[in-house]
């Protein structure tokens, strides 16, 4: 699959000049690439990708908006998640036979919620050399503008499509107490901002990314109630960002007590839970009583 890298020059162009990318050693180079404005890629990027036997692309048709804008002639194949398996074999015997093989997602880091982990896996089993070419990051470009705590903080991705398996995701992130960031198609970002609005809390301090880097980039900040209302009917473009902020000390004892509740109701009665629950927690019985009828109130 490899090509013979002297049967073509490894040049790139930046504002027309053009610029002849130094030999690369074998190996996979996987390489960040811009997540909107095209003049976000390193120097060592467009190197890599003008020097490398076969770049692979997410989708090529993609990918060859800013291939082209760069003048980069590289051979482009197509390694998504539904060849990729089938494709591994015959990479690694590349990767084996000296071959440079450089790996892109459409926008961003690759196997950040995109295709290359099964690849990058199989080469370092097989103990072949794998190379980070690092660059733009959707993740990092909105924690770093999201006015939220970074010090510490939780990459979760994607959430599930379906209501019922996306609250159940949810559930179990509501007491960490690092920032969270999702990745969200702009489709389902009114409904995601609901249920995060009900599983952490409404009063919650959440932000919004969208369009990152490009002309009309935004970043809403807010309560997770008022981004809820705010992205109820908005139809927004290109996939969101959404960042919460981690669950305050009083929140988590919140979630303590109401959890505890939740299991007491499941083997006792309403009023003998709520007593067990009062007591071991110190809390009024009244606060307690009404929250063991809403909960009564959902089965």
């Amino acid at each position: 699959m490899a090509t013979d890298p002297d049967s073509r020059p490894a040049q790139f162009f930046i504002a027309g000049t053009a610029l002849t990318a130094p030999p690369l050693a074998a190996g996979l180079y996987v390489v960040a690439t811009p997540i909107g404005n095209l003049r976000d890629i390193t120097i060592r990027a467009l190197e890599t990708l003008a020097a490398a036997d076969v770049v692979f692309c997410e989708d090529t048709r993609m990918s060859a908006r800013l291939l082209d804008h760069y003048g980069i002639r590289t051979p482009r194949k197509a390694l998504h998640e539904h060849n990729e398996r089938a494709m591994l074999d015959t990479l690694l015997d590349d990767l084996r036979r000296g071959g440079k093989l450089a790996l892109i997602s459409d926008a961003g880091t690759p196997l950040l919620s995109d295709p290359g982990f099964p690849l990058v896996r199989a080469a370092r089993e097989a103990d072949l050399p794998v190379f980070a070419v690092p660059g733009p990051s959707a993740l990092l470009a909105a924690l770093a503008t999201a006015g939220l705590p970074t010090d510490s903080f939780s990459f979760i991705g994607f959430l599930p499509a379906k209501a019922g398996q996306r609250a159940n995701a949810l559930k179990p992130l509501a007491e960490r107490p690092e920032t969270l960031v999702f990745y969200e198609s702009p489709r389902r970002i009114g409904p995601a901002l609901v249920a995060m609005a009900e599983v952490f809390g409404p009063g919650r301090i959440a932000a919004v990314a969208l369009e990152l880097t490009k002309r009309f980039e935004r970043l809403h900040r807010g309560t997770l109630a008022d981004l809820a209302a705010e992205f109820a009917d908005e139809e927004t473009r290109g996939e969101a960002v959404i960042l919460v902020a981690g669950a305050a000390p009083e929140d988590m004892a919140t979630v303590d007590w109401q959890s505890a509740l939740e299991a007491a109701l499941e083997d006792q009665p309403l009023r003998a839970a709520v007593d067990a629950v009062t007591e071991r927690f110190g809390l009024k019985r009244k606060e307690v009583y009404n929250a063991a009828l809403a909960l009564k109130a959902k089965e």
